[in-house]
């Protein structure tokens, strides 16, 4: 299953890979390489990274060895070059290059800006030094990686191309935020559409030292969504959520993050499902409106 990136002339697999688990410190080269191959042996060519994901990025270059014409790379910026102030013009050119020599690609895919507030949006003085790097070959797209009032303000520039963005069941207000777009089309990528599986929290914590706030109100809304009754049709909970994210308007491509390769297996046979049926849908609509309307947009 494939789709426009936006118009950005790519065509993407409707669900990619979080790469993230891969600069896990218990996660290796061959076990990464396992999942990566797995990945594209399941129709999936899109793998999201980032320099914060620790060895995600060069463990990613070396799975995909051989194999890079198979793969839609999207890396982030703005932070985390050495000698660089975080988040200036310098910064980015150098992310830009930075990101080519570790992912060892003579062009970037999508190259976005990772979590820049607003205000520093609004300065603008990021967005030329992208534009430069798509000019130059360097990059394919370029775009924005986050939530909340700075993907309002990404989404009203005209330099980016590709947004990337919380997309589930539980946390709706980026979609609410597509749906007031006009003009050319943007290429989005929904992160987050499992939610960090929230639903095994349900009755109790799992285990976590410190359980992220994140993780926490997810596991709230989630209960709040389904504890009272059963899911719609009896269906799974990571189906309900993949198969609702990677098929909500405007989402080019859903992104889930697993250490698994049976993960992967899982998650492409759920999005090959389709979308969820009208019933289901119509369910999950009215749990909304009736417990989950006033769940704010998490970033």
């Amino acid at each position: 299953m494939r789709r426009a990136l936006g118009g950005t002339g790519l065509t993407v697999s409707a669900l990619g890979l979080g790469c993230g688990p891969l600069g896990a410190p218990g996660v290796d080269d061959a076990a990464a390489a396992r999942l990566v191959h797995a990945a594209l042996d399941h129709g999936i060519d899109v793998f999201d990274t980032a320099p914060s994901y620790g060895a995600s990025e060069e463990r990613l270059a070396r799975a995909l060895a051989g194999r890079r014409g198979a793969a839609t790379l999207v890396t982030k910026g703005g932070y985390g070059v050495p000698g660089v102030p975080d988040w200036t013009p310098e910064c980015i050119e150098r992310g830009v290059e930075r990101a080519l020599r570790v992912l060892c690609t003579d062009v970037l895919d999508v190259f976005l800006l990772h979590s820049c507030d607003a205000d520093r949006l609004r300065r603008g003085d990021l967005l030329a030094p992208l534009a430069r790097a798509r000019e130059a070959g360097k990059v394919r797209a370029v775009g924005y990686s986050g939530d909340g009032e700075a993907l309002d303000v990404a989404l009203g520039t005209e330099v980016f191309d590709v947004v990337e963005c919380s997309v589930s069941l539980v946390d709706r207000a980026a979609l609410r935020q597509l749906a007031r777009l006009t003009g050319a089309p943007v290429g989005v990528l929904g992160k987050r559409a499992l939610a960090n599986a929230a639903w095994a929290r349900l009755g109790g914590p799992n285990g976590a030292d410190e359980p992220r706030a994140d993780v926490e109100e997810y596991a709230r809304r989630v209960e709040a969504l389904f504890a009272p009754s059963d899911p719609p049709l009896g269906l799974p909970m990571d189906e309900l959520f993949l198969r609702f994210a990677a098929h909500a308007p405007r989402v080019s491509c859903a992104l889930v993050g697993t250490s698994r390769v049976e993960g992967v297996r899982r998650a492409a046979e759920l999005v090959a499902r389709g979308p969820l049926p009208r019933e289901a849908l119509a369910d999950l609509e009215q749990r909304h409106l009736d417990r989950g309307a006033g769940f704010a947009g998490l970033v």
